[in-house]
């Protein structure tokens, strides 16, 4: 199985959280005209924030000189953003991850510049005790398919992964199976698969404890996936994201069934 996979994200925003990166030139931190122009107007946001930024390489060279690269690209960013930022805007943490938490592989050079990157963690400052909730979508199957629409999003109920692994509870087969028939009963239905993860708030993504990739959210969503293709279903009709832990349903989690919530796939409809 592929485990590593383009993740494709410049600005996403929730309710209390919002993922910039900014990218930069090979065995380069100097900061290009287009990076600048996004941190500026990340520096404009008047709420209470918190940034949290990491720097990232790709694989050439070795572990040591990459580790001060990523270093050197997440300490550019801090020093231009401090230089802007107001007294709402705090930076809480200023790290390099070196190349040893690829979300992409570096098989094409698009691929390698993508991983020659710093993200910039935006969350909302909470007060105490205060949770946010995420949107909740509708059940896939509580539509006919002619009644759906083009990039709509559903979930998967009861359809929730185990802690740091890419396995589902049992309960989420009897669901799946009635996803792979309605697919193969709609044969010109395609769809997306998008995963989510929990708890992990200094990466992007989650660690798979199985496979030791740091693309969780793309291998809950690529099991389902493989399980699918187990059932008959064409995998023409099936494309596969990770979305990180960027849309929580449930924020910050508290308890186990906050985290299980979470750990879940959802699918947004592509062609009908």
């Amino acid at each position: 199985m592929k485990t590593l996979v383009l993740l494709v994200f410049c600005c996403i925003s929730i309710q209390s959280q919002m993922l910039t990166s900014v990218y930069f030139d090979y065995d380069s931190y100097t900061l290009t005209k287009e990076s600048q122009k996004k941190l500026d107007s990340l520096a404009n946001l008047k709420s209470n924030l918190k940034f949290r930024i990491f720097g990232n390489c790709d694989i050439s060279g070795s572990s040591e000189y990459n580790k001060k690269l990523s270093e050197n690209r997440a300490s550019a960013v801090s020093k231009y953003l401090q230089a802007r930022i107001g007294n709402t805007i705090a930076l809480e943490s200023v790290v390099g991850l070196g190349k040893e938490k690829q979300i992409n592989d570096n098989s094409t050079e698009e691929l390698r510049r993508r991983n020659r990157r710093v993200d910039i963690f935006v969350d909302q400052v909470l007060m105490a005790g205060e949770i946010k909730s995420g949107r909740s979508f509708e059940s896939f199957f509580s539509k006919k398919v002619s009644d759906m629409k083009v990039g709509d999003t559903y979930s998967l109920p009861n359809v929730n992964f185990i802690g740091g692994r890419h396995v589902w509870f049992p309960k989420g087969n009897k669901i799946l199976i009635q996803l792979a028939d309605v697919l193969k009963n709609n044969p010109s239905l395609e769809v997306e698969l998008q995963g989510h993860i929990c708890c992990d708030y200094d990466n992007f993504d989650g660690e798979d404890l199985d496979l030791k990739t740091f693309n969780l959210s793309w291998t809950r969503a690529n099991a389902i996936k493989e399980f699918l293709e187990k059932q008959g279903v064409n995998p023409r009709q099936i494309k596969v994201t990770g979305m990180g832990h960027l849309n929580p349903v449930v924020y910050p989690e508290r308890t186990e069934e906050d985290m299980i919530k979470n750990r879940r796939v959802e699918i947004v409809v592509l062609k009908k």
